[in-house]
């Protein structure tokens, strides 16, 4: 008996001390609530109350089905979630592995009129002012909620992860709903044979939600230095959406990038290059299948050279491969794609959605002369 005792022990030890694992963090669904006690109302009155978390300011715990005068507040999956109020914030406490670099995502939805949006932060961190501010105000999703994904580096073995809605609202209980709070740690990508760019499939990037038709919106790197899709950075001021081919139409592999934000975001990488040699980027593009339609256009940029490259779309799924070719004019060149035009979908939604870009190769020419 006692060397089951100690045995059992041992075991809780070992699980207590892991790091966190792919996923959903410890009731990051926030199914585990409050008790009644420590409620008033809706809203949670005990800074420990949800389990696995803490709150600060004014914190409410909504349920499925629960209403605000005449809207229904949308709860994404389960039977509960969570709503950020005025200068209100959640935090958990988190086992990863020092030196290993890791994307939060989570689900949120708006829940008022006003623009909103959200601080996202990891301590220990020793990067001044390393937060991310993702604004909220834009509609990707048909569904009414959208995922954002955020990337950091783990300086310690045990971080802590804070949700911050910093508004000051007339209304204190105006704010952002939260849901599925999730990490993924990320391995750094190498270039593959046949292939100058990182991550040129995409196959590297956050955590997708299972179960979910959203895909996972990729702040711009003014907002985050540290972009979970590894190998390139989101420029401009809005972000692009990470997509899946369980949901979506992906031209190669299992991931691939929508530019959802017309010419206010652009997909970079810079690489290295001989100057005056010449190269060929090669890429997909399509449409997700998302009822996306209409005549779409990416811009290519690379070297000196700007090419347009039509696609109509029905959207149904589909793709056509590109080329650009270009003379390197230094020894490092920078890589870019954005959509030229904004695109709404065609489901009545109001959701803005846009080309899809895949499967994107750099490769040296040798006989330019050849077709």
């Amino acid at each position: 008996m006692k060397k089951a005792a100690i045995l059992l022990v041992l075991l809780f030890a070992t699980v207590a001390n892991s790091s966190q694992k792919d996923g959903l963090l410890s009731n990051g669904n926030f199914e585990l609530g409050p008790k009644p006690s420590q409620m008033k109302g809706t809203k949670v009155v005990d800074r420990h109350a949800i389990p696995n978390w803490e709150i600060s300011g004014y914190v409410e715990y909504i349920k499925s089905g629960q209403t605000q005068g005449d809207m229904l507040l949308p709860v994404p999956q389960g039977d509960y979630a969570v709503r950020l109020g005025e200068d209100a914030s959640i935090k958990t406490k988190v086992k990863l592995t020092k030196g290993v670099f890791y994307s939060i995502s989570f689900v949120f939805a708006r829940t008022c009129a006003q623009e909103e949006k959200l601080n996202v932060s990891v301590s220990p961190n020793s990067e001044p002012n390393d937060w991310g501010i993702l604004p909220l105000q834009t509609m990707y999703s048909s569904e009414g909620w959208d995922s954002y994904s955020w990337g950091f580096l783990a300086e310690a073995d045990e971080i802590d992860i804070v949700i911050h809605n910093p508004a000051v609202e007339k209304d204190p209980a105006c704010g952002p709903l939260i849901d599925f709070v999730a990490l993924k740690a990320l391995k750094t990508p190498k270039r593959p044979r046949g292939n100058m760019l990182k991550n040129g499939n995409f196959e590297v990037g956050p955590y997708i939600f299972p179960n979910t038709t959203w895909g996972v919106l990729i702040p711009p790197n003014i907002e985050d230095d540290h972009s979970p899709l590894l190998g390139w950075m989101i420029e401009s001021l809005k972000a692009v959406k990470y997509i899946d081919s369980e949901h979506f139409h992906v031209p190669e592999g299992k991931r691939a990038v929508e530019l959802v934000a017309g010419r206010e975001s652009a997909l970079a990488q810079v690489v290295r290059t001989r100057p005056g040699k010449i190269y060929d980027l090669l890429f997909s593009i399509g449409d997700a299948s998302n009822s996306c339609e209409g005549s779409m256009l990416v811009e290519a940029f690379a070297g000196k050279i700007t090419m347009q490259f039509p696609y109509e779309s029905k959207g149904k799924g589909g793709f056509k491969r590109a080329r650009l070719r270009f003379t390197a004019i230094s020894p490092r060149t920078r890589v870019r794609f954005l959509s030229t035009y904004y695109h709404m979908k065609s489901d009545n939604s109001g959701s803005l959605c846009g080309p899809v870009v895949d499967d994107v190769r750099l490769v040296g020419v040798r006989n330019p002369h050849l077709p």
